[in-house]
């Protein structure tokens, strides 16, 4: 008797969703997610901002005014304002300074990497739950459609007779 693995595949994820949100009411998660088809449409939005997004490719970080604004990064530079014995003190710096501090460079880099990998997470879901946003605005008629004369006007649209 064949295997169907696609069937298989959603029986396991299936599985592995409920014993997270199992443990995860367990801890004290959110009421919400006794609704077992709420969960899941959370967790597929979620997974969706994960898996699926270009995360070199989101909107919310070209908002920003530079990379360096949310770009996580550290620079070892010596510098000195003093012009007599400052080439003298940056030499001291890098052969005594450098060596002791080196673990704690590395250890402050990986956290900084740790953490910018949860920021563009975090902004693959919150550009995710936007689109989400914006589709169910479109398909109930809240925003007008790109291109129409409330859309290029920046003006919010009219609201629908009876509301």
């Amino acid at each position: 008797m064949p295997v169907e693995v696609d069937q298989l595949m959603r029986q396991i994820e299936d599985d592995v969703r409920h014993l997270r949100r199992k443990r995860l009411l367990a801890r004290g998660g959110a009421d919400e997610y006794r609704n077992p088809a709420l969960y899941s449409a959370v967790d597929d939005v979620l997974r969706r901002a994960i898996d699926a997004r270009q995360h070199d490719a989101l909107l919310l970080p070209d908002f920003l005014t530079s990379d360096a604004d949310w770009d996580l990064s550290l620079h070892l530079k010596y510098a000195s304002h003093r012009p007599a014995i400052g080439r003298a003190l940056i030499g001291i710096k890098r052969k005594v300074l450098l060596p002791l501090m080196r673990w704690l460079y590395e250890y402050s880099l990986e956290n900084f990497r740790r953490q910018r990998r949860i920021n563009t997470v975090l902004f693959a879901c919150i550009e995710e739950l936007a689109i989400e946003n914006a589709r169910l605005r479109l398909a109930i008629g809240d925003v007008a459609r790109p291109g129409t004369d409330a859309a290029a006007s920046g003006q919010p649209p009219a609201a629908a007779p009876g509301a």
